[in-house]
């Protein structure tokens, strides 16, 4: 059950890049063959997928990296996540009638972390200045770039969230969705770009762009201050990790949901998927499962860990797998699935390089929906993120809106290293997909020895919040029949076209040649460049 792709994997020594759009690919390797690293070549690839594909990325977005540094053989875990605002209040909200944020609202903007991101990766573990990494990005904003098919419907979806307000114009094309092959400049957003290229972070942070977006989200009844984004800073964090059958698989911390990738990695360790087969009912089945048991968890504790303890340690022990793996039955899907209460203590766009010294940096950097709010600051051509709606208006959740704190986020970049070598530098975008993409992708590699390509050719199932789960286009009926009869609500649309399933990106990396390997996601329209 693989898409007919006819795609190899990518091959080369000196370096890769892989992404979602082909332009934004050739920006990060240009930076490669200029002689940057990886990190260099990662916010290339990104900055430029703010604007051929804005309605994934970009500078009013968040971001999250991990960095792998070959000499050290380090990983460190950047997260660029913003925080809410700190007049944000729980209780407005709920004397509104709200109970939830909605997701168009000004509510929903918290402080766009990206630039710092950019920002801290290139002057910490980068080489190049920040000026030349944007060259690529401010160029194609100014001049033009053709736009591709997945980015055009991305467009035609979105029309009426960004026609809402006049300043969404500054994204489209004479006021309407550009076409596939139209020539689309993206001028205000080119000038926002060119100041943040000058004058880095501080341009952003501490100037009129800051000033601009602040005016506007209160403008819209949000709570956004200059000050906001002027306190505002990134962390270094340690990254967390598991054993899976030999491979240590790495994931940012909370406030990411790459915890649950890993907790759904511990369950399904103990069961023999290899014997079960690639993509059958029964694998299916206990993938499923695992995940299903993950996300209980996961979402009820997963949050900011400066404001509330997230109990990672218990939830990462094998013990506790053991525990949860107990409740799975191979005949049976579970009726309900909880959050285990002993645990409480007293999405987006997907970049991976590696360079021919081996570093790699795997980065996410999103605006969460399509084109976040939709809100657009007038003059700036930034579309504006609205993670803000992952926050909880339950007070007593750990995850609840509070003022200075960080939301949970989909967004996870991924890695994996066999006997302390980087093996793998890789990611899978689409919200709540991306923890099961992770899933489902190192058990594609791991338990059926997959190349990066088939890997990611191989159709997916998207465990949904509402207890149901969706398969992808071509699973063929009897595998869907047979979850059904074991008890798994699978939607109606499942086996048939127009579902989403992500869009992943991989880099395998062999350390006695150091030869490349890449695959990228036919679902999107990028690739992986190589030289």
């Amino acid at each position: 059950m693989l898409f007919n792709s006819r795609r190899s994997p990518v091959l080369s020594r000196k370096g890769m890049v892989a992404t979602s759009q082909p332009l934004a690919a050739m920006a990060g390797l240009q930076m490669l063959m200029k002689g940057g690293n990886a990190v260099d070549a990662a916010v290339s690839a990104a900055a430029t997928l703010n604007v051929v594909e804005p309605g994934s990325t970009g500078v009013g977005g968040d971001l999250f990296a991990m960095v792998w540094n070959a000499k050290e053989h380090r990983i460190r875990a950047l997260n660029a996540s913003g925080r809410a605002a700190g007049a944000a209040s729980l209780g407005e909200l709920q004397n509104k009638g709200f109970s939830y944020i909605p997701s168009e609202s000004a509510y929903a903007v918290t402080v766009p972390g990206a630039v710092d991101g950019w920002d801290t990766l290139t002057s910490t573990c980068g080489s190049m200045p920040l000026s030349e990494v944007l060259a690529p990005a401010i160029e194609y904003a100014e001049k033009g770039y053709p736009v591709s098919p997945v980015i055009a419907r991305g467009f035609a979806s979105a029309l009426p969230r960004l026609t809402r307000h006049p300043s969404g114009k500054e994204l489209l094309l004479n006021g309407s969705a550009p076409k596939t092959g139209q020539v689309l400049q993206l001028p205000e957003l080119a000038l926002s770009l060119r100041a943040i290229a000058e004058g880095g972070r501080e341009a952003f942070y501490h100037g009129p762009i800051a000033q601009k977006i602040a005016s506007y989200v209160q403008e819209k009844g949000g709570w956004l201050t200059v000050e906001d984004f002027a306190s505002h800073t990134s962390s270094w964090d340690e990254p967390i990790n598991t054993e899976y059958r030999g491979v240590t698989c790495w994931e940012c911390p909370p406030n990411g949901q790459g915890l649950n990738t890993l907790m759904a990695l511990n369950i399904a360790e103990g069961f023999d998927l290899t014997s079960m087969g690639l993509q059958t009912t029964d694998t299916y089945h206990h993938l499923i499962e695992a995940m299903r048991l993950a996300f209980a968890d996961g979402l009820q504790y997963i949050t900011d860990p400066n404001q509330v303890t997230v109990p990672v340690e218990r939830m990462l022990s094998k013990a506790y797998a053991e525990k949860r793996r107990a409740l799975i039955s191979p005949e049976r899907a579970l009726k309900e699935v909880a959050y285990d209460p002993n645990l409480k203590d007293s999405d987006t766009v997907y970049v991976t390089c590696v360079d021919g010294q081996g570093n790699a940096c795997s980065l996410i950097n999103s605006l969460f929906q399509g084109f976040g709010t939709g809100l657009v600051a007038p003059g700036t051509g930034i579309a504006l993120q609205n993670r803000g709606i992952s926050f909880s208006l339950d007070p007593e959740h750990p995850n609840a809106l509070a003022p200075g704190k960080r939301p949970f986020h989909t967004i996870i970049p991924g890695l994996a290293t066999k006997e302390g070598e980087l093996w793998l530098s890789y990611g899978v975008m689409g919200g709540f997909q991306q923890a099961q993409g992770h899933l489902q992708v190192m058990v594609n590699m791991i338990d059926f020895g997959l190349d990066p390509q088939a890997a990611l050719d191989a159709r997916r199932f998207n465990v949904n919040l509402d207890g149901t789960t969706s398969l992808e286009q071509d699973v063929p009926l009897g595998v869907i029949e047979g979850l059904r009869s074991r008890g798994h609500l699978i939607t109606p649309e499942s086996g048939q076209s127009g579902l989403f399933f992500g869009g992943g990106q991989i880099i395998q990396r062999d350390p006695e040649t150091g030869v490349l390997a890449a695959g990228s996601d036919p679902r999107k329209d990028g690739c992986a460049v190589g030289w």
